[in-house]
C-alpha cells in the first residue's frame, strides 16, 4: 500500500467525524475515497452505504438530545424518498456516467463545508403540500443511484428555503439518510455484491469517527483545519473524476 493510499484509509475516520458533526452519514466521501482507490461502482455503493447508515445513525442519536425532530417536514420528506432511493439502488450505472454524476455531487459537501449556500432564518418560500414529497423523490433517487443518503443535497435546500435552522435540519438530515441508506443498501444488495476484502478495516475507523464527530458536532464542536482539509480532497477528487 503506497503513501496515496494510506492517506485515503485515514482520510475515512476524519470524513465521518466531520460530516457526523453536521448531522450527514459521510457517504460522498467514502463514495470519493473508495473510488480513488480503484473500486468499481458495484462494490463502492453498497460499502458507502453501509458505512453511511452506522454514522448517520450515530449523528441522529446525538442531535436529538439537543433538538427534537420536525415532524412534519420530515414524514413529507421520507415517506416517498425511501422507495425512490431503494429504486435508484437498483439501477447500475455504466462507469463513466456514475463517476461523473459523483464528481457533480462531491461538490456540494465542499460548498457547505465552506458556508457557500445561504441559510435563512425565515421561510423564503411558503411550504406547499407537495413540495416536500418531490423533494424527497428527487433526493431519494438520486441517493440510490449514486450510493449516498441525500443529505448532502437535503441540507443546503432545507437551510436556504429557511425550511428549518441549522439544529432543526441536522436532526431531520441525519434521520432521512438513516432510512435512505437502508433504502438504497437493499436495493443495491439486488445486484449480488461482494464487499472489498479492505472494507472490512475501513468498519471500525470510521465508526469511531462519526462516534467523536456525532458527540461534538452536537456540542457546537468546529474544527476550521479539518473542514478545509476535507474541502481540498473533495474538490480535487471532483475535478480529477469530471476531468478524467
Amino acid at each position: 500500500m503506497d503513501w496515496w493510499m494510506i492517506f485515503l484509509f485515514c482520510l475515512l475516520p476524519v470524513a465521518a467525524f466531520l460530516y457526523a458533526a453536521v448531522g450527514h452519514g459521510g457517504a460522498s466521501s467514502y463514495l470519493m475515497i473508495l473510488t480513488l482507490m480503484g473500486f468499481l461502482p458495484e462494490d463502492i455503493r453498497p460499502s458507502a452505504l453501509l458505512l453511511n447508515i452506522f454514522v448517520s445513525l450515530i449523528s441522529y442519536l446525538n442531535f436529538r438530545k439537543s433538538e427534537s425532530l420536525q415532524k412534519d417536514l420530515f414524514f413529507s420528506l421520507i415517506i416517498f424518498s425511501i422507495p425512490a432511493a431503494y429504486i435508484g439502488g437498483t439501477i447500475l450505472l455504466e462507469t463513466t456516467i456514475y463517476r461523473k454524476l459523483l464528481g457533480v455531487i462531491l461538490l456540494f459537501p465542499a460548498l457547505r463545508f465552506l458556508s457557500f449556500f445561504p441559510e435563512s432564518t425565515k421561510p423564503v418560500i411558503e411550504r406547499k403540500v407537495w413540495m416536500a414529497p418531490v423533494l424527497g423523490i428527487l433526493i431519494g433517487l438520486l441517493s440510490g443511484l449514486v450510493g449516498i443518503g441525500g443529505g448532502v443535497l437535503l441540507t443546503p435546500i432545507i437551510l436556504m428555503l429557511g425550511w428549518a435552522n441549522v439544529k432543526q435540519t441536522a436532526v431531520i438530515s441525519s434521520l432521512f439518510i438513516f432510512l435512505n441508506s437502508i433504502a438504497g443498501f437493499i436495493g443495491a444488495g439486488s445486484l449480488d455484491f461482494d464487499l472489498p476484502n479492505q472494507f472490512w478495516i475501513l468498519i471500525p475507523l470510521t465508526i469511531f469517527g462519526g462516534l467523536l464527530g456525532g458527540y461534538f458536532g452536537a456540542r457546537k464542536f468546529s474544527n476550521s483545519a479539518l473542514r478545509y482539509l476535507l474541502c481540498a480532497v473533495l474538490i480535487f477528487a471532483s475535478v480529477k473524476l469530471l476531468i478524467n
